[in-house]
């Protein structure tokens, strides 16, 4: 087992490994930007070091200076949670070159599914459901239109180094193809320095449901069913739910299923999330797989009492895992919240908290790293906790969420609280009756100028 990690991340996913790292007797190490000094993962790890200025550019994604980090510290493995480097092929390939673990898959395996194409040539190979859609990366104009007309309108435009919905477009019509074909280069080439692009037939009202997945070095793997992230704004997700209100006993036996197909087929090792899109006639589709843990994998660890943190870091020193697939016991939700003002097009919102309460009581988990007097830097994701709540069932665990809702107060900066909280009471929600559109066409009511 490791000596000491050096977690190479900030804020709530830094303190939730910290809180796992010392639970199993390891040193923690984390690292920070100047405009992060303040954070409570900096406060609770073991040691700390600075590694630049607020830019995350030049502090959070600074490999030199994180492997600087690692070594004055002399950390034996680096966890890299979600974001930043979590999914940075070359990064885990520095680590594995210099004696360090990198507590994650092969550089390998990222590099064969972060690439949207390459990703997507491979699950077929593994014989996963796949969107018909272009075979390769897409030529040009003429090309572009030739695979419209052979997979059928609508259409989606989609980055193939892409994520968090950039360079994405939806073509209904050919007459649009170019229109839309400029716009996703050029946004998709700011955002990622790459303007390559495939298409996909668009899969009409769609559910986004995630299967989270487990393999060791020793080609085992399970899975650890599913989460139902269909609530989005902007292709990001904003509720997550275990299990899904959606999904029969057999269609989440064939998505598990899939999701260990598609991890053995590349002997993943590692905890991952492979993603699906499913239509409103049950059928799913590969997506795409997160090498890395998720944001929302709280959920996860809610309704099947597993520590996953724990299961990453036992799978990265080589440990075996059960082999055993996990099936939900309770049903667990997860509102994100977010510094955004939801009545603003999601406008962050950075700035002091003045006044903070996190809400408490039995099956009510809070993630965060902020608190009274704590500053959110406009440098970062503008998630500042994850408010869980767990029950038996569905419809306890929402009026759960709702009352922990209630006792969420967070003063000096606007939140999605007060939409939640309006989510929380709607039809559509509270029948499980919506789609990954739900908020395209949800009527965004001010509560304040109600």
């Amino acid at each position: 087992m490791f000596k000491k990690i050096l977690i190479a991340n900030r804020g709530e996913i830094a303190l939730r490994i910290i809180r796992t790292c010392k639970e199993m007797g390891i040193k923690t190490v984390a690292i920070y930007s100047t405009a992060d000094k303040d954070s409570l993962h900096v406060r609770f790890a073991d040691e700390a070091v600075c590694v630049g200025p607020a830019a995350s550019g030049l502090s959070y994604l600074n490999v030199p200076n994180i492997m600087a980090a690692v070594e004055i510290t002399n950390s034996d493995a680096v966890h890299p949670g979600y974001g930043f480097l979590a999914e940075n092929a070359d990064f885990a390939e520095i680590c594995g070159q210099t004696g360090v673990k990198f507590i994650g898959p092969t550089p390998d395996h990222i590099r064969k599914m972060g690439d949207k194409i390459t990703a997507k040539e491979t699950m077929i190979k593994a014989k996963v459901p796949v969107i018909p859609g272009s075979k390769s990366l897409v030529k040009d104009l003429a090309d572009a239109k030739k695979i419209g007309k052979e997979v059928g309108y609508p259409i989606m435009l989609k980055a193939t180094a892409g994520g968090g919905g950039k360079g994405m477009r939806l073509v209904w019509e050919e007459e649009d193809v170019e229109a839309a074909l400029n716009s996703a280069q050029n946004e998709a080439k700011s955002a990622f320095g790459n303007d390559g692009m495939y298409i996909e037939k668009f899969v009409e009202e769609p559910r986004h449901i995630e299967v989270q997945i487990a393999g060791d070095q020793y080609g085992n793997v399970c899975h650890l069913s599913e989460r139902e992230c269909s609530i989005q704004r902007r292709h990001q997700k904003l509720i997550e739910e275990s299990p899904s209100p959606f999904l029969t006993d057999e269609l989440r036996e064939a998505m598990g299923q899939a999701a260990i197909n598609a991890a053995k087929f590349i002997g993943y090792e590692g905890v991952g999330t492979v993603e699906f899109l499913v239509d409103k006639h049950k059928n799913f589709y590969f997506m795409e797989m997160n090498t890395r843990i998720q944001v929302e994998h709280t959920v996860t660890e809610e309704v099947i009492d597993h520590d996953l943190i724990m299961e990453q870091i036992k799978i990265a020193a080589g440990e075996k895992i059960s082999g055993k697939n996990y099936y939900p016991t309770m049903h667990a939700i997860e509102c994100r919240i977010n510094a955004e003002d939801p009545y603003n097009n999601f406008r962050p919102c950075p700035g002091k908290i003045m006044s903070f309460h996190s809400s408490k009581g039995h099956g009510v988990r809070v993630d965060t790293h902020v608190y009274a007097g704590y500053t959110i830097s406009p440098y970062y994701d503008s998630m500042i906790a994850k408010l869980i709540c767990r029950a038996r069932t569905r419809e306890e665990c929402i009026a759960k969420m709702r009352r922990a809702l209630d006792e969420f107060i967070v003063e000096g900066v606007k939140t999605t609280v007060p939409l939640h909280k309006q989510l929380m009471n709607t039809r559509e929600f509270i029948e499980g009756d919506f789609t990954t559109k739900f908020l395209d066409n949800y009527e965004f009511v001010n509560p304040d100028k109600a």
